[in-house]
């Protein structure tokens, strides 16, 4: 990943709260048949051995991945965050000098490590349910004072259960490296920054007002 130093984001508990927010990771792997890119909800967990990181996830076993990716090399972990358009009508600077372009303003993280995939009954199950409770515990936060029930694995039929659990394949990645990009405005002037940042928070939904805040606490490198 392309990464100038104003754009660096390396603090671990600033990457490891962007995936808990931002789970839905896109799985890179090279095989057989070339790249494959796969859309994964991940999980995050301390590497024991004091890595970045391991992370854990599963796949369904129909998908040609978890036999042909490759061992020998490491895999690519892509996690998006908020991202948007940035107009040159933001910046109050434009009236000054108009030296300004559009950009696209980011954040991303990008794990890296070998993959490898896990056919045991025993992980497969206490994985999904602990990746069910995860979410169903989320999703109740969420709508909370709604009724919402939560769903568990035990909810349903067991045969049932073990049908699925025999259609999945866990997928384990100790990573070797995990970085971030911060692209939010770092570059322009104090004065820009909040322009774009006033600019966003008109915009509608959650995305817009989350690179509102980002901009807002970025520095410059000016």
């Amino acid at each position: 990943m392309y990464q100038p130093a104003h754009f660096a984001e390396s603090r671990p508990e600033v990457l490891q709260r962007l995936i808990r927010e931002h789970p839905f990771g896109l799985l890179v792997t090279d095989g057989a048949s070339g790249l494959a890119a796969n859309g994964v909800p991940f999980v995050l967990d301390p590497d024991p051995a004091g890595g970045p990181g391991v992370l854990r996830a599963h796949v369904a076993r129909a998908n040609p991945v978890w036999k042909e990716a490759r061992k020998d090399r490491d895999s690519l972990v892509v996690f998006q965050g908020a991202q948007g358009y940035v107009s040159p009508a933001w910046y109050p600077s434009k009236a000054e000098h108009g030296k300004a372009v559009p950009t696209w303003n980011y954040i991303v993280v990008q794990g890296r490590g070998p993959v490898r995939f896990i056919e045991d009954r025993d992980w497969l199950h206490a994985f999904v349910s602990r990746l069910t409770d995860l979410h169903e515990g989320a999703r109740t936060v969420t709508e909370a004072g709604r009724g919402a029930p939560v769903w568990a694995v035990t909810d349903a039929p067991g045969d049932y259960v073990e049908s699925m659990l025999r259609a999945i394949v866990g997928v384990e990645i100790p990573l070797s490296s995990l970085v971030g990009k911060w692209k939010v405005s770092q570059n322009r002037s104090r004065a820009d920054r909040d322009g774009v940042a006033a600019a966003l928070g008109q915009w509608p939904g959650d995305e817009a007002a989350a690179m509102a805040a980002a901009v807002r606490g970025a520095g410059t490198a000016a």
